[in-house]
């Protein structure tokens, strides 16, 4: 397999650096034990402000694991709410809201089957070299890393791969450096996959990446005092730590930390940023799902000094993805397209010194939510690469607005 790394370094730049994190969820470990058989994932559309706060308090007394959006105080009027709810709760959600007379459908009839139609005959397949390697199917952690030695192995000349510190639970977090070693300080662009680890599409974008040119939603460490585990890595950031968006409850999806960059994966990445911010001119954080383009501020409402650059980068780029498919992005600030929301990497990325950060949240709008099927894994991916080949070629040109 070629790897056409020049298609981009020599027109940009740019030494690309990937993250995968190891915070991937276990794909495979969940297909045989029933873990979600029944489950049902649920679309709810509150119509006013007295349904959201219906639907907020049916939470309260109802444990759920909120997809869209990810905290129970994001939940707007007229704005879709994606949750996932367990066998033993569907009953009892839907008999509540057929009595407040709230909008609902279900997505997804039985979560189980559906993660076993997507990935359930794999589980017994044998890992497989670089050759062999199927970048259109979800791969987990495991089979990701020895790909990453393999890329670097075959391709030393242009893949440099190391570690930048270690996962709360030992794992070491790979970085593969990409592009001609030809310059030291070329200017560079980050990007990290996999930070929600239940948004499979982002690490089989990365790896898409570097080829052409899981549910578990925060890290995995322990919390003292409380049966939950995790933080939301992107909530964990030191810029407007743990305000409007995030939690202090250990047990919430948005569960900011018991302080700033307390997450050994957060920390490694902030510090490997710090030491090389004069040559990342962007960082790039992959997500799912919402089919939107994001930047700066997540925390506020706010214009940021260079919005007009910025602005115009995302134009460019959202219209490169939609030439591919004729898929729509949404895209603007974070805080006014999305949400609000603190602690966030993009934020952080911006506040020092990276001029040009962005999330995108890729494919779908909720049909699948985050899970994708692997036969739009190609077309998903190919369509977000016209927009980050979009982004970095931007880059040549000194932005004036």
């Amino acid at each position: 397999m070629a790897l056409r790394i020049t298609d981009l370094s020599s027109a940009v730049l740019l030494g690309c650096v990937i993250i995968l994190t190891t915070v991937l969820y276990p794909v495979d470990s969940y297909l045989y034990n029933n873990r979600y058989f029944g489950d049902q994932v649920f679309r709810i559309i509150p119509s006013s402000d007295a349904e959201v706060q219906a639907v907020k308090q049916l939470f309260q007394n109802l444990t759920v694991d909120l997809w869209q959006p990810n905290s129970a105080s994001m939940i707007q009027e007229n704005s879709t709410v994606d949750v996932h709810v367990g066998r033993n709760k569907t009953q009892w959600l839907r008999r509540h809201l057929h009595q407040a007379h709230i909008q609902s459908e279900v997505l997804i009839s039985n979560l189980q089957t559906e993660i076993e139609r997507q990935i359930g005959y794999r589980s017994s397949r044998k890992r497989r070299s670089e050759i062999q390697y199927d970048y259109e199917v979800y791969h987990p952690l495991e089979e990701i890393q020895s790909w990453m030695f393999e890329m670097n192995r075959t391709h030393p000349h242009l893949v440099d791969l190391f570690s930048i510190g270690q996962s709360y639970e030992g794992r070491p977090l790979y970085v593969l450096q990409l592009g001609k070693r030809t310059r030291r300080f070329k200017k560079a662009v980050w990007i990290d996959c996999g930070v929600h680890a239940r948004e499979w599409i982002g690490p089989a974008f990365c790896q898409w990446f570097v080829k052409e040119d899981r549910f578990w939603r925060k890290t995995r460490s322990k919390i003292p005092k409380y049966h939950c585990r995790g933080v939301d890595a992107n909530r964990n950031w030191k810029v407007k730590w743990c305000d409007e968006g995030a939690s202090l409850h250990p047990c919430d999806e948005t569960y900011c930390g018991p302080f700033p960059e307390s997450e050994p994966e957060v920390k490694a990445v902030a510090k490997f940023l710090r030491k090389h911010r004069k040559r990342v001119k962007a960082y790039i954080s992959i997500h799912a799902y919402a089919q939107m383009l994001l930047y700066p501020y997540s925390y506020k409402y706010a214009t940021i000094p260079n919005f007009n650059c910025v602005e115009s980068a995302a134009q460019n780029a959202v219209s490169a993805l939609y030439s591919a498919y004729g898929v729509r992005y949404r895209y603007g600030p974070a805080s006014t397209t999305l949400y609000v929301s603190s602690g966030s990497s993009i934020d952080w990325a911006y506040k020092n010194g990276i001029p040009y950060a962005f999330a995108f949240e890729l494919r779908d709008t909720g049909y699948f939510g985050f899970l994708l099927p692997e036969e739009l894994i190609n077309p998903t991916c190919t369509e977000t690469m016209r927009a980050v080949k979009t982004i970095a070629s931007g880059l040549l040109k000194k932005c004036t607005k």
